[in-house]
């Protein structure tokens, strides 16, 4: 071969070399990348910065619950019978004027008949009724005739009245039962008389006297009468056994002394539906009530709320009710200025029972033990 051929053959040899090196290199430096691609695509990287935090403590932990305690009801602690006894005589010699008008005539100079006459005539309008202002005003005149001028009129008047309204009762509450039983109190009395509103006033003196208590809201037929009692119960922190507005009766008392022996309390106080003494039907449910009661444990205590104020109407609720559920003890409302007083006397000789508790008005403490010498003294000023 030539020379100058062999040249060329060697030129040609070593561009083609240069050419297939560089596409390797090229291609390799391609494949490179293109893996690089495959490894980390921009959209991952994206992804890999984008990736939202750990939530921090504050923002994961649930706010910290405190289970609230249900509240305590807050029993306050009843007047003593010494306070309520001090406002008895406050309302009644505030405004009663039985007393003062009998005073005046008394301390007259000359007592003639006339005098006595007015006496009269100031008894039967208290409501005391006729007998007993006959054996009042004749106590009066036989006792001042025999001691003449020596007589107090005040002195004379407190001991015939203390007389008349009969010391002698007993007036005690049979709030107990027999061997362990409760004791079952049944109060009765028409719309009006502060029946229901007694009845948790009664639960409030026996609670502050250490008794436990359940009370029965047995006047179905009204429901503002079980909400009250329920408000009362709440008030004292005494157990209500009531059912729904319409329920019977003498199952609702049933279920209260159920309740109260089961529990074994002192006292089951039973609030019936307020009665109109002209409905023989309703008077026989009274008596049923009772009767199914009886069926657990004795009725101890049968207590007719009378409003002083209503003066004869009252004897006549009186009668109807003792024939009906056999009253044991009167609790007399109202009595206060607006009571004219001798419906003490007359009750009492109506039905042959003691008055036992007075009610002086609206507040949770207006209810006291009955005593003669306190109401006469009351009267009197």
């Amino acid at each position: 071969m030539r020379p100058m051929e062999t040249v060329t053959l060697i030129v040609i040899i070593a561009v083609a070399a240069v050419v297939i090196i560089g596409g390797g290199i090229a291609g390799l430096v391609t494949t490179t990348r293109r893996r690089k691609d495959r490894t980390l695509p921009p959209q991952a990287e994206t992804d890999v910065i984008t990736r939202p935090e750990a939530p921090t403590v504050e923002e994961t932990a649930e706010p910290e619950t405190v289970p609230s305690e249900p509240a305590t009801p807050v029993i306050e602690k009843p007047e003593s019978t010494a306070s309520r006894l001090v406002r008895l005589r406050q309302r009644l010699a505030g405004s009663n004027a039985l007393g003062r008008g009998l005073l005046n005539l008394l301390s007259t100079d000359r007592l003639d008949e006339d005098t006595w006459e007015a006496i009269e005539d100031l008894l039967l309008t208290a409501d005391v009724g006729v007998a007993p202002t006959q054996e009042l005003v004749e106590g009066l005149r036989t006792r001042l005739r025999v001691e003449g001028g020596k007589a107090s009129p005040k002195a004379a008047l407190r001991e015939e009245l203390i007389k008349l309204v009969d010391p002698d009762m007993d007036r005690r509450l049979q709030v107990s039962g027999a061997d362990g039983a409760p004791g079952v109190v049944l109060m009765v009395g028409v719309n009006g008389t502060g029946k229901t509103t007694t009845t948790g006033k009664l639960a409030r003196i026996l609670v502050s006297e250490d008794h436990k208590v359940v009370l029965g809201a047995a006047d179905t037929f009204r429901a503002a009468a079980a909400e009250q009692l329920t408000t009362w119960g709440e008030r004292v922190g005494v157990e209500v056994v009531r059912g729904p507005e319409g329920t019977d009766p003498a199952s609702v008392a049933f279920d209260a002394v159920k309740e109260g022996l089961d529990k074994g309390v002192d006292t089951v106080i039973v609030d019936t539906a307020g009665r109109l003494q002209n409905k023989a039907g309703l008077m026989d449910e009274l008596g049923k009530v009772k009767r199914v009661i009886e069926k657990q444990t004795p009725v101890t205590e049968v207590l007719l709320v009378l409003d002083a104020t209503t003066g004869q109407n009252g004897l006549i609720q009186a009668r109807v009710f003792s024939e009906a559920v056999a009253v044991t003890g009167i609790v007399l409302t109202k009595l206060d200025g607006s009571a004219k007083g001798g419906i003490v006397v007359a009750v009492q000789r109506e039905l042959g029972v003691p008055v036992k508790l007075v009610g002086l008005g609206e507040g949770p403490d207006d209810l006291t033990p009955f005593t003669p010498e306190a109401f006469v003294d009351a009267l009197l000023g």
